[in-house]
């Protein structure tokens, strides 16, 4: 049977400062970006800074598998994430976004430990979106 359920994962950091810095500093590309004042699709301008890292949006039902993914290049950069947030007091998010459709298997959302001590240790938060649909429904 083809599995409907999707989940992706990534890496925030939001708050003011110019993400060309958090490249820089963490010596890694950015998947988005932006800076405060740039334009939205909408033409509104942010009102604050985004710096995304490690999506990961291949499926696994173990979806701390994902989250390790997202992580795994970010886990050796702790220290300079801690510096970067007494310099800039940003916000730091593990984002994981789970479509699950009724009848299919459920995912496990549990972060393992190693996640949990990087989001500890940077104080990152966890946050789930999690969009649960009918079997005949269609993701959006």
């Amino acid at each position: 049977m083809f599995e409907k359920n999707s989940c992706y994962t990534y890496f925030r950091i939001t708050g003011n400062f110019d993400p060309s810095d958090i490249t820089t500093r963490l010596d890694l590309s950015p998947s988005k970006q932006w800076r405060i004042g740039d334009l939205r699709r909408n033409g509104t301008k942010y009102d604050f800074a985004s710096w995304e890292y490690g999506l990961c949006a291949e499926y696994n039902v173990y979806v701390e598998n994902q989250m390790m993914h997202t992580i795994k290049e970010l886990i050796p950069k702790i220290q300079e994430l801690k510096d970067i947030k007494q310099k800039y007091d940003v916000k730091y998010t593990l984002e994981i976004v789970p479509s699950i459709y009724v009848g299919e298997s459920n995912p496990c959302l549990a972060p393992n430990r190693a996640v949990i001590e990087f989001c500890y240790h940077t104080e990152t938060d966890i946050d789930i979106d999690l969009y649960i649909f009918d079997s005949e429904e269609t993701e959006i």
